[in-house]
């Protein structure tokens, strides 16, 4: 089966196009190799999927034949990042839900920088 089906069928992205372009961007890898859309998976590979900050590392353990429901796929795959890169990846995304919730979206801004400057007193 393709990677960017198999992804979609294992509910980790919404639709196929998402799965495709993630896998174009290079924000996929099949046993430690950045792929294509169309590679192929077998049972055993590993696939990894960048969110930054880290790799979330999944095995395959069989391949659907079409899209499945969330309760079966701890049948089909299971992931194996390790304990320490999960609480990194909590702790990055509770930091950009308050970064949101104070109006704070990605980097500030030279406006905001100088609001920061003139607060803090410099």
């Amino acid at each position: 089966m393709r990677v960017d089906k198999y992804l979609w069928c294992v509910r980790l992205f919404k639709t196929r196009s998402v799965a495709t372009k993630a896998c174009s961007a290079e924000k996929v890898r099949l046993n430690d190799e950045i792929i294509k859309p169309s590679k192929e998976l077998k049972v055993g590979d590993t696939v990894a999927l960048k969110e930054p900050p880290i790799w979330r590392t999944f095995l395959v353990i069989d391949i659907p034949k079409s899209r499945v429901g969330a309760k079966l796929v701890p049948e089909l795959m299971k992931e194996t990042t390790s304990e320490e890169d999960l609480r990194e990846l909590e702790v990055v995304q509770r930091m950009n839900s308050e970064s949101r919730s104070f109006g704070i979206f990605g980097r500030p801004t030279k406006r905001h920088r100088r609001d920061l400057d003139s607060f803090k007193g410099g």
